[in-house]
């Protein structure tokens, strides 16, 4: 059902009835007036009521007016942009408004004490005393029945009809009630309420002369209440703490990360939950991982083919992509690239294979020549950088990762530029080459000097370090030349295996 004011109008009127409700009730808690009555101060003050009773009597309507005024001027003010917010927020808007009255109330009280000052001989403090307590018993009952009752209908009944499918949580504007503070509303009405007023029925029926047992009897009672107060920390804390690890493990849900799982260790319904959700973390985990392997295993396929296309013997996708990861994971060892993240080194790895899927446009007739490249061709070869840029680019359109998906592009892209500015295809110089394309280079150059190729036999290892030594600042990175040189021995290790 479609939310509007023509379909939803008997709400505002029902929840303006549990409004009057909740004041009515709460006007009827009993207030003694014993307290000084042996003064000729509390006498006067009661005279002047007696006298003005129907005054007394038309400010007391007021109590009961002035919200409900409130409650139509909001119910009113609903229209066709701010219909579902006010509507989700009549529970709290309403419960706030129900209290006005009081606070009108206790302002005219004031101001009436203030005016019988100037004419009688009247000590206004211990009657404002008495007043204020009253008035927050008043609010704290008329709020916390009224928000009970109208939230229990919202939340039952109304919200369900007009919103079965939830997804409310997200509209702007809405006042979102923690749980701390519904289970404050809740503790209030059935703990800390009686026990304030206790306090105050003992304290206003007590005679002037306090008796040694009276102020036991407030010392327990103060201390009852101390005990309520810690309690409702306690318990507050107790719904707070596993709901908001709840929330922050299902934030990181939503952003992709399926490694840290929720600790809530109890036997309650909490920790049930929270069992439920680690589980399910890591079934989706494991279900992820599953797509990853096809993904890659696909993109690894595709790498395979385009090689068999090749002029190479063979094997060179698996073997950057193995120098890749002995480098990479040397790298993380040393202090200076230390905040490489797993994520960043795991991705590299990945988008190795990817490297030259560009090749694919490129003709048999050049991909395959065994002698040197005329101009034209070579021109021609140089486009499979840019063109495995796209084509990774489109493999990857529909993965979530979008750093994983820019990083491998990068790698397609950039892994044939040069520290000079004389690499192609956009002559980028220096740190203008992605970091992940820097080492991609190192690794695809490095396999080329010790791999056999239909047009030459394999370098020695010496050679190709040698090579490469000579080529930092010109072709590589000078920083990262000196840390692959310093892998020679487990890359060494890596061929001699092969």
């Amino acid at each position: 059902m479609e939310l509007n004011r023509k379909n939803a109008w008997y709400i505002p009127c029902l929840y303006g009835l549990v409004v009057f409700v909740a004041n009515y009730i709460g006007a009827k808690i009993p207030v003694s007036t014993s307290i000084n009555r042996e003064t000729q101060n509390y006498i006067i003050w009661q005279d002047i009521i007696a006298q003005h009773r129907t005054i007394v009597s038309v400010i007391t309507s007021f109590c009961y007016i002035i919200p409900i005024f409130f409650c139509c001027l909001y119910a009113m003010t609903m229209n066709q942009k701010n219909v579902q917010k006010r509507f989700i927020n009549l529970p709290i808007a309403y419960s706030s408004l129900s209290i006005s009255g009081w606070f009108f109330y206790f302002f005219v009280e004031i101001i009436s004490l203030l005016i019988s000052k100037k004419y009688f001989d009247i000590s206004i403090r211990n009657i404002l005393i008495v007043g204020s307590t009253y008035m927050i018993l008043e609010c704290s009952f008329s709020f916390t029945l009224g928000f009970f009752v109208m939230e229990t209908l919202h939340r039952k009944i109304f919200l369900p009809r007009f919103f079965p499918d939830g997804k409310i949580a997200s509209t702007p504007g809405l006042i979102k009630p923690s749980n701390s503070f519904l289970f404050t509303v809740f503790y209030i009405s059935v703990s800390v309420f009686p026990i304030c007023f206790i306090s105050f029925a003992y304290i206003t029926t007590i005679s002037a002369n306090i008796k040694e047992s009276d102020i036991n009897i407030l010392i327990f009672l103060f201390i009852i209440f101390m005990l309520d107060i810690v309690i409702l920390i306690t318990f507050g804390n107790y719904y707070s703490s596993p709901l908001k690890k709840l929330k922050e493990g299902t934030e990181k849900v939503k952003k992709g990360d399926y490694t840290e799982h929720v600790k809530i260790v109890s036997n309650d319904s909490f920790g049930e939950l929270a069992d439920t959700f680690n589980d399910m973390i890591s079934s989706i985990d494991m279900n992820n991982k599953k797509l990853l392997a096809v993904q890659n295993s696909i993109l690894t396929g595709m790498a395979t083919m385009v090689e068999s296309r090749d002029n190479s013997t063979g094997g060179h996708i698996k073997r950057t992509s193995d120098c890749v990861r002995i480098f990479v994971n040397y790298l993380k060892s040393k202090l200076e690239y230390s905040k490489l993240s797993e994520k960043f080194c795991n991705d590299v790895i990945k988008a190795a294979p990817m490297h030259d899927l560009g090749k694919i446009a490129v003709p048999d007739a050049i991909l395959q020549k065994p002698g040197k490249f005329t101009d034209e061709e070579y021109e021609k070869m140089k486009m499979h950088s840019a063109e495995g840029a796209r084509i990774v680019g489109e493999v990857l359109k529909e993965v979530d990762d979008a750093d994983f998906k820019k990083l491998a592009i990068n790698v397609a892209h950039y892994h044939h530029e040069k520290w000079n500015g004389q690499g192609y295809p956009e002559k980028l110089t220096g740190e203008q080459i992605p970091f992940e394309a820097r080492i991609m280079a190192l690794a695809d150059v490095f396999d080329a000097l010790v791999s056999k190729r239909c047009y030459k036999e394999s370098f020695s290892f010496d050679k190709a370090f040698e090579i490469i030594s000579e080529s930092a600042g010109s072709h590589f990175d000078p920083a990262l030349t000196k840390q692959f040189i310093q892998c020679r021995s487990k890359l060494e290790a890596l061929y001699s295996t092969i």
